[in-house]
């Protein structure tokens, strides 16, 4: 049956960033076949959505994310990197399972949807469980599993983080009919040797699927790769041919410009996380700059452990808010060019030219949110009170594929209660 959201507002998010009043949307089967006025008067056999005090956008696009880390929410704060990582984090991920990992993604998944994300990349370990909850729920996700060796040599077929990638890729790229993309995932310049990082490129390249990596992170991660190789992370990477491969670089707050343009030449997307990067004192990824120069940046929310939501609207706030202060511009990094950013950019680093707009043609993955709220009114301008008033509990309706996710406080595709039952189960055995 087709689907016409009826009388709504639309953002399109096209070139023009179009704004469509009073506007209807024909969805057929996974595509949006049709926008204009009164579809609804001539519909036959048609599901009517009213739409009216609504506005339909593109779903966020969350560019990185360790989606099984809400497992880890509230556990370990308040302290720097290096010593949250290694310390906290590590030593429990050590002691996750297959079962743990599906009910945390699932988890996330439901944080997600219920706040207008349809889309995610994600690097993590225990990947089938991660494929599988993105499966059965419907979204649109980029899945890598991370890899870390510092092993030296040419052969890593013994190596098991490799085998698993490999295995992962053939097995779940291009699966739940195209909602599931793969990709190869060497963790950072610290935690990967140089061997290991070109042994990922070469399987990277003859499986054909992308590299999602972090980079240059933090001062240390900075300061220690020019001490130990005589570059910056950026550089050591790209003559590593890393980047001659399609690359998105989660953080990339110490970057130079001379990285910047060196990535703007690979074309590498740059994936901002401002909540994570503040929280645990990384510092401040020089965004404008990088705009500016023309690079593709995205907006991701990293992992619930260290943002500690995966609510895609705050981290779109403080895109924009924090360069304002941090440079003392206010013109820096608009509200329009914050949501392309969540939007039309997070499609092109991954891949995506199907979705990150509202266009005929384009896969139906859609958000409705909701303009009937104190804190929205009065509506002066539309893109600022999405980037600077809404809040992700806004948001009423999540679609993926034309497919209803999450409606009015209800998922269509997950059991909450279900979830909140081996939730618990997990947390007593991980932390009990």
């Amino acid at each position: 049956m087709d689907t016409i959201i009826r009388n709504t507002t639309i953002l399109t998010m096209n070139a023009h960033n179009e704004i469509l009043e009073h506007a209807d949307i024909l969805i057929r089967d996974d595509v949006i076949a049709k926008i204009g006025p009164n579809l609804a008067e001539t519909a036959e056999c048609a599901q009517i959505i009213d739409g009216s005090g609504k506005l339909v956008m593109p779903g966020l696009i969350n560019g990185h994310c360790h989606v099984p880390m809400t497992l880890l929410r509230n556990y370990a704060d308040d302290m720097d990197l290096q010593t949250w990582l290694f310390d906290h984090i590590f030593p429990v991920e050590d002691r996750l399972n297959d079962e743990d990992v599906y009910w945390g993604s699932l988890l996330g998944i439901m944080e997600m949807i219920a706040t207008g994300t349809t889309c995610f990349a994600d690097m993590y370990y225990h990947m089938d469980s991660i494929a599988s909850a993105v499966e059965s729920s419907g979204i649109r996700a980029q899945l890598s599993r991370g890899q870390t060796c510092m092993d030296t040599g040419s052969d890593f077929s013994g190596n098991r983080a490799m085998q698993e990638s490999v295995d992962f890729v053939k097995k779940w790229n291009g699966a739940a009919g195209g909602r599931i993309t793969a990709a190869m995932a060497p963790h950072a310049v610290y935690t990967c040797s140089a061997d290991y990082i070109r042994a990922i490129a070469r399987h990277a390249e003859k499986l054909e699927v992308p590299i999602h990596v972090h980079l240059d992170e933090t001062a240390t991660e900075h300061e220690d790769c020019l001490k130990n190789h005589g570059k910056t992370p950026t550089a050591y990477l790209s003559d590593l041919g890393l980047f001659d491969l399609k690359t998105i670089a989660a953080h990339c707050v110490w970057i130079n410009g001379d990285d910047m343009a060196l990535l703007k030449e690979k074309d590498v997307s740059v994936i901002h996380c401002p909540a994570s990067n503040l929280k645990l004192a990384s510092g401040i990824a020089p965004v404008p700059q990088a705009h500016s120069m023309g690079l593709n940046v995205c907006i991701g929310t990293d992992g619930a452990s260290s943002n500690n939501n995966l609510n895609l609207w705050e981290d779109m706030y403080l895109t924009s808010i924090l360069h304002k202060g941090n440079t003392r511009n206010p013109k820096v990094i608009t509200a329009v060019e914050t949501l392309r950013m969540a939007t039309v950019n997070g499609a092109k680093a991954l891949g995506m030219s199907c979705v990150g707009s509202v266009e005929e043609g384009k896969k139906a993955d859609l958000i409705m949110v909701s303009l009937e709220k104190p804190h929205i009114k009065p509506l002066h301008n539309i893109c600022s009170a999405l980037v600077y008033s809404a809040q992700g509990s806004d948001v009423c309706m999540t679609m993926v594929d034309g497919r209803i996710l999450y409606q009015d406080g209800e998922f269509r595709t997950i059991d909450r209660e279900k979830v909140w039952y081996h939730l618990e189960k997990v947390c007593n055995r991980l932390f009990g």
